[in-house]
């Protein structure tokens, strides 16, 4: 386990003072709480699991991956797939901006602090390890704690959510594979997903 310096701690203190700002929240133990608050704590509990020995700079990308998501709200973009992937991309710019400002409040250096942008945009997904472990990660949480909620959004298309549930197989390393599989799988899944992954293996 890598140990969790006081700067590290300020950090997550930080990325949790501007989640708590959500406006979205989610039922914990019957109380209310701030949505982004809650999936940062997970993120960082699921981490650990994962990789115990992880990076500072990565423990902080897991923290603050979502930091501050209301900002940019989905419906400010087209409702098409362009309008998606150009919000997606301005919310992984507002989050590494955002990280790196708390950073460099804190004194982290430029190269940790670049580190940490880095990860968050998910560049060089698939060869860089610590991006690849933070993809890992963010699945863990989405099958864990919010899928069955989302495939309840997706009750009369089973085509769009099998299609989904193999794009987020697909990003995945196989070690975190096995993570997935170890956590009890929400009804019709496993069928949607192999129907999924069937139509995305190129044509013989």
């Amino acid at each position: 386990m890598t140990a969790q310096t006081p700067r590290l701690l300020k950090a997550f203190a930080a990325i949790d003072a501007a989640n708590s700002a959500d406006p979205k929240s989610v039922d914990l133990d019957g109380v209310q709480r701030p949505a982004n608050l809650i999936y940062g704590m997970r993120m960082s509990a699921e981490l650990e699991t994962f990789a115990s020995d992880a990076s500072e700079p990565l423990r902080i990308a897991a923290r603050g991956q979502h930091i501050e998501r209301w900002i940019i709200p989905r419906a400010q973009y087209p409702m098409d797939r362009q309008g998606y992937h150009r919000w997606r991309l301005a919310l992984r710019d507002h989050h590494a901006a955002r990280l790196s400002a708390i950073l460099a409040d804190l004194g982290y250096d430029p190269a940790t602090i670049a580190r940490v942008a880095s990860i968050v945009r998910k560049e060089r997904l698939k060869d860089d390890d610590e991006v690849q472990m933070l993809e890992d990660v963010i699945c863990i949480v989405f099958v864990k704690y919010e899928l069955a909620g989302f495939a309840g959004k997706y009750t009369d298309d089973d085509v769009r959510l099998a299609d989904i549930l193999a794009k987020t197989w697909r990003k995945m390393s196989e070690r975190g594979h096995q993570a997935v599989l170890a956590i009890p799988p929400v009804p019709n899944v496993v069928r949607l997903l192999n129907q999924g992954l069937d139509r995305l293996k190129p044509a013989s």
